[in-house]
């Protein structure tokens, strides 16, 4: 066959049922029963197969409480019944059938008449691998064959997903990191791959995060009302385009992470919701079926079936789209029932807990199921408590991910930094409370789109003073976080200091990189990402805390915070100096754990980054002169409103 819109060919062989008449055997539906079946796509949805000699294709769905299923599309007029589907007769609640002479492109959906009040309604295929452009409802028939050409990446992936590596991710969205120049369109999957690798290159970013590119109605949701669980969006183009995309970010050695929502779904009428007209994928209990803040639906998780639909939908972006990561939106939201509730709006677990015991056997067996057929791969949880163990493994009890969110760290950074240095001094505890437990989980500091929309100001928007400080204070922020324990994440923007919120609607101001000082924040932002993969300090030991020691964090009316990070080799060793003030500090004495020349390998004050230039002269000599606690020290002089990064000469 053609891969659509490429011209190449794949070699595939079609499904051959003329002898079962179904691709769904005894062992699929009792692997789907008992919520173990992890490759569901390979059997439930439209797939294009053989029975008798004719081409066609075979539809199959779960509808359980449904009286008559049939297929309906613009091969016949969508009119029900022309093509009705069999229930199987094993209780599995599935309908199927073939359709002869049916294949790439044919638009269908399932006509569904209940067994319950005469309920009859269209739904769109839960397993869909493509879906017609929004607002249009149509599911497509499509095969997702692809010649994939990353063999040497896929085999080496690891390298750059393990625990000790540098992991310094890129989030994106797709529809508006940039938009062709004079259109009023979103760029495509294929217009985006050579520009984006390129970028992320130059920038030197390990990886990129994409928000939700699975099917959504609504755009302005960002993908995070989620409805097409197995097809990625067809408004940037097809399922091969957006493989071709990944393939490419891999072939330029980019790691690929996806964000993925299985905690809730939105509630429009052709999608899962009230699907065979009973509360099938979400909850029957009216407290835990509608989410309040979100205003949809929840999974239902103690549903056997449920589990296996989204433990598919996991495997099925790692499989088919060799997702390299998977990013776990909203956890906290699974992980407790009175999330977003008001006292009386919830019912404790049988212990009396607020606990979701159901969301923990879940995200564990999703771990679990991840890890044993991909272990070579991120899975990442957006969660913003305390909750214990979230990247401890399932075996003792923990959650399973190899990842965590600090979101403590992310709020108490941005709450520091937003204030005006004068009253810094009385919040050091904003920067120093994090390493008390930075090594409680294994973490990625995240700088997201979260903390950029609904009128919470830019990163840059959201620094005190003028605009030279709001510059200084944001390529601080930046320094103090790419030399904190933990990997790193960072919205699209952020890196060349765009002023306004970020809007869906609109690309990027990548007008502001004509002017020197946003080429300034830019080139600091590539040089940390430089000295990050560079110097195995800063980033092998992140989840060590012999990886990190404090110099000096008691001097409060100076606002100066110093630290090491240490690599596993003796003399593996980056010393960190921030002036969280716009009052240069001369000669500041710095103990340090040997003597020797310190190179200065950073500075943010540079000229290049937009700075003033105040700065050491590329290093100073040790000094035998005790400090904190050393026995030789640096006289440096600190920047304004600026970090200092150095290393051992040689090292």
């Amino acid at each position: 066959m053609k891969i659509p819109g490429t011209g190449e060919s794949v070699q595939q062989a079609l499904p051959d049922i003329t002898k079962t008449g179904t691709l769904v055997t005894d062992y699929d539906v009792y692997l789907f029963r008992q919520g173990n079946h992890t490759r569901l796509y390979e059997k439930l949805g439209a797939h294009p197969a053989v029975a008798d000699g004719v081409q066609g294709t075979f539809f199959s769905v779960w509808a359980p409480n449904a009286a008559e299923v049939s297929v309906i599309g613009d091969f016949n007029g969508w009119k029900a019944g022309e093509h009705p589907l069999t229930a199987r007769g094993d209780n599995s609640g599935i309908w199927e059938g073939f359709v002869p002479e049916l294949g790439q492109g044919a638009l269908y959906k399932y006509h569904i008449r209940s067994r319950y009040r005469d309920y009859c309604v269209e739904k769109g295929d839960p397993f869909a691998r493509f879906w017609e452009v929004p607002p249009k409802t149509a599911s497509v028939v499509w095969d997702t064959a692809y010649a994939w050409r990353d063999r040497s990446w896929m085999r080496c992936r690891e390298e750059a997903n393990t625990p000790d590596a540098p992991v310094s991710v890129y989030e994106v969205h797709i529809g508006s990191w940039r938009m062709p120049e004079g259109e009023r369109r979103c760029t495509s999957y294929r217009e985006l791959a050579t520009e984006l690798a390129d970028y992320l290159l130059e920038a030197g970013f390990t990886h990129v995060e994409f928000l939700p590119v699975m099917e959504h109605p609504l755009y302005a949701s960002w993908g995070y009302q989620t409805l097409g669980y197995f097809a990625p969006t067809s408004r940037y183009g097809t399922p091969q385009d957006f493989m071709h995309l990944v393939e490419h970010l891999h072939l330029r050695g980019i790691g690929v992470i996806l964000d993925w929502v299985p905690s809730h779904f939105p509630s429009d009428g052709y999608g899962l919701s009230y699907f065979d007209g009973t509360y099938l994928y979400e909850h029957a209990l009216p407290g835990r079926r509608y989410h309040p803040e979100w205003k949809s639906y929840v999974f239902n998780l103690a549903r056997n079936e449920v589990r296996s639909f989204l433990i598919s939908s996991a495997v099925f972006w790692l499989e088919r789209y060799h997702a390299d990561g998977l990013r776990v939106d909203a956890v906290s939201s699974m992980l407790y029932l009175d999330y977003a509730r008001s006292a009386g709006e919830w019912t404790p677990n049988v212990y009396g807990g607020r606990e979701n015991l159901e969301a923990m056997v879940f995200l564990r067996k999703v771990n679990d199921t991840v890890h044993a057929n991909f272990p070579d791969v991120l899975v990442i949880a957006e969660e913003a408590t305390a909750w214990p163990g979230v990247t401890a493994p399932t075996a003792t009890g923990g959650l399973g991910f190899d990842l965590k969110w600090n979101m403590g760290w992310m709020h108490d950074a941005l709450d520091y930094f937003t204030l005006d240095p004068v009253f810094r001094k009385y919040r050091p505890d904003l920067l120093t409370f994090s390493i008390w437990y930075a090594f409680s989980e294994r973490y990625v500091l995240p700088l997201s789109h979260d903390e950029v929309v609904h009128e919470k100001s830019s990163l840059i928007g959201k620094m005190p003073g003028d605009e030279w400080r709001k510059r200084a204070n944001l390529r601080l922020l930046y320094g103090y976080m790419f030399t904190h324990p933990g990997k790193k994440l960072l919205f699209m923007g952020g890196e060349f200091g765009q002023w306004p919120e970020w809007s869906h609607e609109t690309g990027l101001e990548w007008d502001l990189l004509q002017y020197a000082p946003h080429q300034g924040i830019l080139r600091w932002v590539t040089d940390l990402n430089r000295l990050y993969r560079r110097k195995p300090a800063l980033h092998e030991r992140d989840a060590d805390q012999a990886g990190f020691e404090w110099v000096d964090f008691s001097d409060v009316e100076k606002s100066v915070v110093s630290y090491l990070r240490r690599g596993r080799s003796a003399d593996d060793v980056v010393l960190v100096i921030c002036n969280f003030t716009p009052v240069p500090r001369y000669d500041y004495r710095i103990g340090v754990p040997f003597g020797g020349f310190w190179k200065e390998v950073l500075n943010s004050d540079a000229v290049e980054y937009g700075g003033s230039g105040v700065g050491n002269l590329g290093g100073v000599e040790a000094e035998r002169i005790p400090a904190h606690g050393r026995s030789c020290s640096l006289p440096l002089t600190l920047p304004p409103l600026g970090v200092v990064v150095f290393c051992p000469e040689g090292a």
